[in-house]
């Protein structure tokens, strides 16, 4: 047993030093310490002491989590990697993904969605390329692919094409043809692709309607 002699609060981090017995004992965040009602006085057993550890890792995880998912979604490796190079590993990881995935803060299929719509809306590129990019981030192929299966790289390859297209002026149709097959190539899209959006796009500038 040992008695809590002493609780300096740091505001900026929100968090609390705990001392025992006159001496530093761990850091608890303040959201933890209030609801424990952690008190100078108050008798905590080792195992308490411990579980209180164990608690505040959990939630200084959880938040780590939380701030890397704020910015956007992100795929469970995406997280899990993020988390390791904060210095956490293990069961606190297992346990923090579990329960973003049961709040739905983490769930793979839904961040392919976000991805694919994300990059057809303002990068498009061909399916291929997309899941490439998604087994990159983590994701299961069998995720992957059901994330790309009903793209239509004809479509896609076209409206990529366009925004490259309009911004290609004074050129012969060698030059048009080379840096708008080569910035489509680099998009994933196959050479069937290329060869018939370059020849729409052409037909399409040179006729004024682009």
């Amino acid at each position: 047993m040992g008695t809590i002699t002493a609780l300096r609060s740091n505001d900026r981090k929100k968090q609390v030093d705990v001392f025992i017995d006159g001496l530093f004992s761990f850091v608890i965040s303040t959201e933890l310490a209030v609801t424990n009602r952690l008190e100078v006085g108050r008798l905590l057993s080792v195992g308490q002491i411990e579980e209180l550890k164990e608690a505040n890792l959990q939630h200084s995880c959880l938040d780590a989590a939380l701030y890397f998912l704020s910015y956007r979604p992100r795929s469970e490796s995406e997280v899990r990697q993020r988390l390791r190079r904060r210095g956490f590993n293990g069961k606190v990881i297992d346990d923090v993904i579990l329960k973003l995935s049961e709040r739905r803060l983490i769930d793979d299929a839904a961040f392919s969605e976000y991805w694919r719509n994300n990059r057809l809306s303002f990068s498009p590129r061909s399916g291929r390329l997309i899941k490439i990019e998604l087994r990159q981030k983590g994701v299961p192929a069998e995720t992957a692919n059901e994330a790309v299966k009903d793209l239509d790289d004809d479509n896609s390859v076209y409206e990529a094409g366009l925004r490259k297209a309009r911004r290609l002026s004074g050129l012969d149709y060698d030059d048009f043809r080379r840096r708008l097959y080569d910035y489509l190539r680099r998009r994933g899209f196959n050479y069937a692709n290329v060869k018939g959006a370059v020849a729409r796009l052409w037909e399409e500038k040179q006729s004024g309607s682009l």
